[in-house]
């Protein structure tokens, strides 16, 4: 294996797919992006290079300031109820041994199930005169319009819809949790044990900052996650009503495949790369830590 690290030639070999992959497929069309964002560019003409104008019209555009909103609700949502559900079902399943299987498998199902489904099955269930509000009518209950209020500084088609994505993605998150915890030596437990700490404190004292590079992980893919979120609104509300549940992919989906506007497009996608690099780097600062031996 040393001798292997040391050919420089070997070391090619097996780097170049990857390169070349990470070029043509990430790298290009990031660079083609940044360039179309400073240009006009649509469907029928050549790109015209005009400066920053439409990332000037973006600061002038109510439904990017609403899909910015959104999209910021959404990554504070992801990322705590995620982080406190994901830990507290981690916490509990570790600490069961019949059935933890079971209810493992039935809170990650929903991960590998698809999106664009999943969406428009919410989508019948929070609908005006079917599901909820059905079941809510056999006892004289009105039920609100889920996804059409349009009330409120975050619409509770918004709320609906982060409920969803949480119930859908929590699993990854204890999935991630769990594997971190299951590395974790029991005699440093049954230590805190013969030293008085109950469960609480265990988890509390050891489990936690055990597993806080885990958590950086987590807490990295929720925040970017929920800032490329786009599936599930474009299968339950579309956006609507009046753009009220646009989020940045939404928008930017919006301009560049219905009004075909790809320069325009490109500069909302060149803000949501920003706010993934920007949300990673803060993340993996406050979660910094040294390795433990576990």
């Amino acid at each position: 294996m040393d001798k292997l690290l040391k050919d420089k030639k070997a070391i090619a070999v097996f780097v170049l797919p990857a390169f070349l992959l990470f070029t043509f497929i990430l790298f290009i069309p990031i660079c083609q992006s940044v360039y179309y964002s400073f240009c006009d560019y649509e469907a029928l003409t050549s790109p015209k290079f005009v400066g920053l104008k439409n990332y000037k019209n973006l600061m002038i555009d109510e439904t990017m300031w609403t899909a910015l909103k959104n999209s910021l609700f959404f990554l504070i949502y992801s990322c705590v109820t995620q982080l406190i559900m994901g830990l507290i079902l981690a916490g509990l399943l570790t600490n069961i041994s019949k059935g933890r299987n079971l209810f493992k498998n039935v809170i990650y199902l929903p991960c590998v199930l698809s999106s664009a489904a999943l969406g428009l099955l919410w989508m019948f269930i929070f609908s005006p005169k079917l599901g909820i509000n059905q079941l809510l009518a056999q006892f004289g209950i009105e039920g609100p319009l889920w996804l059409m209020d349009i009330k409120g500084y975050i619409t509770l088609p918004m709320w609906v819809i982060a409920f969803v994505a949480l119930w859908q993605y929590v699993g990854q998150s204890m999935m991630l949790y769990m594997a971190q915890i299951s590395g974790i030596s029991r005699s440093l437990y049954e230590a805190s044990y013969i030293d008085g700490c109950n469960k609480v404190k265990s988890f509390r004292y050891i489990t936690l900052p055990l597993i806080k590079p885990m958590i950086g992980t987590a807490m990295s893919l929720n925040a970017i996650g929920s800032l490329k979120f786009f599936d599930l609104i474009f299968n339950m509300t579309g956006g609507g009503p009046d753009h009220k549940t646009e989020v940045l992919a939404t928008h930017l989906y919006t301009q560049g495949f219905k009004y075909f506007k790809y320069g325009y497009a490109s500069a909302i996608g060149i803000v949501l790369l920003v706010m993934c690099l920007l949300m990673t780097f803060i993340i993996n600062r406050v979660f910094k830590t040294d390795n433990y031996e576990m």
